[in-house]
């Protein structure tokens, strides 16, 4: 046991909390995956393989867009949206649980563990990330802000009143997922300094896209319920401060805030995001400590010393990480697809397409996620420089402009927010014809402006694990 850990003693660390990075590991052991079957070679090996790789959540939501497109486009359209507005009712007792449908049920609370794992990402950043140092975060954040002011004001400047005014916040979102698969796609041409900046920048961008939803997509208010959301992150607040980490007590109280919020008229992905920032983001032990713990196993330990150091070396690592790491693959795979199945369904006859090629509504869009945004991240950043900031070492305009098209895929969230901003079904089809097109246009574009960038050499330099983001935002 002992010359084990020594040969290794990160991966020892790594094993004892259950964080080994990739699937090599799983190889290595006795496990079915690491087996010489033939369905170890060819299918446990290549899944485990691809789920790892970063482009694998946008080739899971481009299939599920696909399937939804395609679903409600078929002779069978019916079954789509008869499917998805199926009502859902629960009773306990006398207590009747807020009706929902299934649309809703994604919407609301799929998409709450969702939006806390974002907030598990955001306070990272802020604790222990790159967001952490505010001369490294702040031309980024510069850059966020021009990427979302700009698209508001283009889309506003097309439709400047009326109930589709209400749809400025729409082309202000940038899908994490999508903007690092596109990145991923062109591998070394990209240097890690742009995707780094690309995925800080995207951080920035989800706090402000968090902040418009809570503040400016907001029913009317319940009091009461409000009071009790508030009470329980209060409570989650004073146990994090016990270090009480028994995390069943946290998701009891983590559901009783979302439908408190539900119920509130807050959108109820607000309480995922405030429980992740509540999250604590240092770990009880440091890491020096839990290292010299695992050098003084004895050489053959007992059961109850290995336990001892597993804890030890588990409360080496933030909460927040292990929570990503243990959520981030359910929320990437499972709930953001979920989400684009469910939302991505909108006819496409020729009369749709007509309306949608004449509608300011999905000009707005258009406009502002393929130009609004490039123009405000590059404009906003070029200013910056102008008053002393420096682009990062190795990194040139045209890249940075690729940059800003990869931020202007907004899908994920722009379709979120496009079910809050309109109660109109014909205005939100157009919304999300948008939607679609613009995020293929910035798709393209930044795939031609990167490779374009990125011919005369290419980057081999490793990005800093600590600055890695999950792409399932």
């Amino acid at each position: 046991m002992e010359r084990g850990l020594r040969q290794d003693p990160d991966i020892t660390g790594r094993i004892l909390c259950g964080r080994m990075a990739g699937p090599e590991y799983l190889y290595q052991r006795e496990t079915f995956a690491g087996g010489d079957r033939w369905l170890a070679r060819f299918v446990a090996r290549p899944i485990l393989k691809f789920i790892h790789r970063e482009v694998a959540g946008s080739m899971l939501l481009l299939l599920a867009t696909a399937v939804a497109l395609i679903w409600a486009n078929s002779p069978w359209s019916d079954t789509y949206f008869d499917f998805w507005h199926h009502h859902i009712d629960i009773s306990v007792g006398g207590f009747h649980v807020h009706p929902l449908d299934l649309r809703e049920l994604v919407n609301d609370a799929l998409m709450a563990l969702f939006f806390f794992v974002v907030g598990l990402e955001i306070k990272r950043e802020l604790v222990t990330g790159y967001l952490s140092s505010v001369r490294a975060a702040t031309l980024p954040a510069i850059a966020a802000i021009g990427g979302m002011v700009v698209p508001a004001l283009l889309y506003f400047a097309f439709n400047p009143s009326g109930p589709a005014a209400s749809g400025w916040g729409i082309p202000m979102a940038t899908d994490i997922a999508f903007a690092v698969g596109i990145v991923a796609l062109l591998g070394s041409r990209v240097p890690p300094m742009l995707k780094l900046f690309l995925l800080t920048l995207a951080i920035v961008d989800d706090i402000g896209a968090i902040a418009v939803i809570a503040i400016f997509y907001t029913g009317d208010l319940d009091l009461r319920w409000l009071t009790l959301a508030g009470a329980m992150l209060v409570l989650v607040r004073l146990l994090t401060l016990m270090k009480v980490w028994a995390l069943p007590v946290y998701w009891v109280i983590g559901i009783v805030a979302w439908y408190a919020t539900l119920e509130s008229g807050v959108h109820a992905t607000i309480a995922g995001v405030a429980l992740g920032l509540l999250t604590p983001a240092k770990p009880l032990v440091s890491r020096v400590a839990a290292q010299e713990h695992v050098d003084d196993l004895p050489a053959s330990p007992n059961i109850e010393q290995v336990h001892q150091a597993a804890f030890v070396v588990q409360e080496s690592v933030p909460m927040t990480e292990r929570l990503e790491t243990m959520l981030h693959p359910f929320t990437a795979f499972l709930i953001v697809p979920i989400f684009a199945l469910a939302n991505a369904g909108v006819p496409l006859s020729g009369d749709i397409l007509a309306d949608a090629a004449g509608s300011p509504v999905t000009w707005g869009i258009v406009l502002g996620l393929v130009i609004g945004k490039p123009v405000g991240i590059a404009a906003f950043t070029w200013v910056a420089t102008r008053f002393g900031f420096q682009l990062p070492p190795g990194l040139n305009w045209p890249q940075f402009i690729g940059m800003g098209f990869a931020a202007g895929i907004g899908f994920t969230v722009s379709i979120f927010i496009t079910g809050l901003a309109f109660d109109d079904g014909g205005i939100t089809d157009l919304a999300k014809i948008g939607i679609l097109f613009a995020s293929a246009c910035a798709a393209i574009a930044a795939l031609a402006f990167l490779r374009f960038s990125g011919e005369h050499g290419a980057h081999t330099e490793v990005m800093p694990e600590e600055h890695e983001v999950h792409e399932g935002s």
